[in-house]
Parts: C-alpha cells; sequence; structure tokens
C-alpha cells in the first residue's frame, strides 16, 4: 500500500445558488480557478479542521457543516496526495481578514475571489483546477446543492457510547 505524503482540504463552496471560487492569475499562464482550500499542517487537529483554517486564510471567510463527498488521489515518486473535497455553505466572507502568507508574494500571481452561477454550464465554461473536480461538480450540481444543505447530524464524542 502507498503512503500518503501529502494531504490537502478543499471546498465546494456554495453560496446562494453561487460558487465561490478563486481566480488564478500567474504571469505568462492563461489564468485558472481553483476552490477554497489547501494543504493539512501538523498543527490542525484534522483534515476538517485545516479545511476552516485554510477557508479564513484564503477567503477570510467562515463555513456551514462541511461535508466530504469526495477524494482525488494523486501519484508522487515518494508515496500518494490526496484531495479531501468538501461542500459547504458560506457563512460569513471578509476580504479584508485574509491572513494567507501568499498575498504577500507577488511572484505567487493574483488571487481573484469571484462567483460564478452553480450551473454545469458555468464551470463547463472556466479551467477549474484540478479538471477532475470540474467533472464530479457538472455530473452532482444536484446531488452537492442537497448535501450542502443538509443539517449535519453532530459527531459522538470518542467517550460517548453510540
Amino acid at each position: 500500500m502507498a503512503k500518503i505524503v501529502k494531504r490537502s482540504a478543499r471546498v465546494i463552496l456554495l453560496d446562494g445558488d453561487e460558487l465561490v471560487l478563486i481566480k488564478r492569475g500567474r504571469p505568462g499562464n492563461a489564468p485558472y480557478w481553483v476552490t477554497a482550500g489547501g494543504g493539512v499542517e501538523e498543527s490542525d487537529r484534522n483534515v476538517e479542521s485545516a479545511l476552516h483554517r485554510e477557508v479564513f486564510e484564503e477567503l477570510g471567510a467562515t463555513i456551514m457543516a462541511p461535508q466530504l463527498v469526495l477524494l482525488i488521489t494523486d501519484t508522487a515518486e515518494s508515496g500518494i496526495g490526496v484531495q479531501h473535497i468538501f461542500v459547504a455553505r458560506l457563512k460569513t466572507m471578509d476580504l479584508g481578514v485574509r491572513t494567507g502568507t501568499e498575498f504577500a508574494k507577488p511572484e505567487r500571481g493574483s488571487y481573484e475571489v469571484v462567483r460564478i452561477p452553480f450551473t454545469a454550464a458555468a464551470v463547463r465554461s472556466i479551467a477549474l483546477m484540478p479538471p477532475t473536480l470540474g467533472e464530479y461538480i457538472i455530473a452532482n450540481i444536484d446531488g452537492l446543492a442537497s448535501v450542502a444543505d443538509e443539517p449535519r447530524e453532530p459527531r459522538p464524542s470518542p467517550t460517548t457510547p453510540p
């Protein structure tokens, strides 16, 4: 079995009937779009706490009841990378409080927060990365919106009997 060498957490972030994305621009490259999220750090309690941290860093946002909907696995020489893809609704967002270190590095390019309609046609019209995620969203628009609207049942604590 391959060893997981990198984990990341990303979110298909819905606000009403719109999808909140980051439009990336890098000098010399065509623009592309990504979902908010990033790498899981050792200081993160778990993948979901990494997601909350990353969403705040990149968007100054809080989200409601994220639910894991997809894993994307990439192969690397030293093991595998796993992207944990969640779906959630936006609770609050204030771009003025973003804290991500990438914003202080102009060589990393631009990070423009954009909204597009949450439709298959709109997702098809952009270069969403990774392409696997775009294909998944297009195939599951209605299901993702439904899951994002479901109340999440509280998880029992490790000391609570089932």
